[in-house]
């Protein structure tokens, strides 16, 4: 039985969330359990019984997620996944049959379009729109699962989730909200009447770039035991290492997170502000498209600021002239990364297009750094 987190600070939920009770000579988190099998005499009952299907490790991190998706709420589910995508998948593909329709956005992470292949191919009709002006709502119309990723990654547009939860509902079609960008720490899409929060915790849930891992949160268990039998079927299980380590990691996570934000605001200002116009886009700015729904259903506003140089030469010259950065996709971890997102031709962004995640650094050495990256990026 995990610890009780109800009423605390976001702190204090995140150091304690998902540890098990205190005993004697036993270490506070228990470290990561590494089998295929235990043992089972006689009938199949109890909790664990082979290493496809559960694992103690497993569990620790799922009650931890579900403290922090639905904070003193006990009807939560959450499973861990090796991936991401294991999660989305696992969603996707527990949820829709032949002759459904889903509507996703086309302005999501860039292996949605894979996705859409597969679905197609299974029977199921893909609809998308815009994650802005919930652009979603306008195809909408007899689907069974509405998917949203707000902040989009990258473009970090937002919606308006509860409207969309609500417009979704009364049409009788599920809602996924991917969570990757903003953390739970950030947006709790199952307080907003989400079926589902999506999420994967390679990025800042983990926050240390070392850990592939994803989770599901829902409130329905019938909906979950669909996406249980999925895991179990294709075998998207994470190991236990990775996931000690991501468990280990989210104790940190506000901390993180605090710091993280107030340096993807300062360098989103500091590029707002500067000579050019770069065309930067942060939910956290007051003046950002984004910034009067995002104030609304976000606490924090996340590590991702994106921005566009005239050219793909000038974004090449400036990634290499950052030394605070370095040049890597993924996003989330405690040293600032950033990317020209054109390089791997799935995101419809012109060819300067800069994804800048924003990590633990102190906030004056960073902006200096960029700052002085694109002074020496001009030609």
């Amino acid at each position: 039985m995990s610890e009780s987190t109800g009423g605390t600070g976001e702190g204090t939920r995140a150091v304690r969330a998902g540890l098990p009770e205190p005993v004697k000579n036993e270490p506070t988190l228990p470290g990561p359990v590494f089998a295929a099998h235990f043992h089972l005499p006689g009938d199949v009952e109890g909790p664990y019984t082979y290493g496809r299907d559960e694992n103690p490790t497993w569990t620790l991190l799922e009650r931890a997620v579900g403290e922090l998706e639905a904070p003193g709420r006990d009807d939560v589910q959450t499973l861990v996944f090796a991936s991401g995508m294991a999660a989305i998948s696992a969603v996707l593909f527990s949820q829709l049959r032949a002759g459904d329709t889903v509507v996703m956005p086309d302005d999501g992470y860039q292996a949605l379009p894979l996705v859409h292949e597969q679905l197609r191919a299974y029977g199921i009709q893909v609809r998308t729109a815009p994650t802005g002006a919930d652009a979603q709502l306008a195809v909408l119309e007899g689907a069974r699962l509405l998917w949203l990723e707000t902040p989009s990654n990258p473009g970090l547009d937002v919606c308006d989730i509860r409207r969309l939860v609500d417009a979704a509902h009364a049409r009788g079609a599920l809602v996924a909200v991917d969570n990757t960008l903003a953390t739970p720490l950030g947006q709790r899409p199952l307080e907003l009447g989400a079926d589902f929060s999506v999420a994967s915790g390679t990025k800042q849930l983990t926050g240390h770039g070392d850990v592939l891992l994803g989770y599901v949160s829902a409130h329905d268990a019938e909906a979950m035991t669909a996406v249980r039998r999925w895991r179990k079927l294709v075998g998207a299980i994470p190991g236990p290492m990775e996931t000690w380590l991501a468990h280990r990691s989210i104790a940190t996570l506000q901390l993180r997170v605090e710091r993280q934000s107030a340096n993807a605001l300062a360098v989103a200002e500091a590029l707002r502000d500067g000579p050019e116009e770069l065309g930067v886009r942060y939910p956290g700015l007051p003046d950002d498209p984004s910034y009067e729904i995002a104030s609304r259903q976000m606490r924090r506003f996340g590590c991702v600021v994106s921005f566009s140089l005239p050219t793909r030469a000038r974004a090449e010259r400036f990634l290499q002239a950052l030394r605070l950065v370095d040049d890597a996709t993924s996003f989330g971890g405690v040293r600032s990364t950033a990317e020209r997102r054109g390089r791997w031709g799935g995101d419809a962004v012109p060819e300067g297009f800069i994804r800048f995640s924003a990590g633990a650094e102190d906030t004056e050495d960073l902006v200096t750094d960029v700052l002085r990256a694109l002074r020496e990026s001009v030609e």
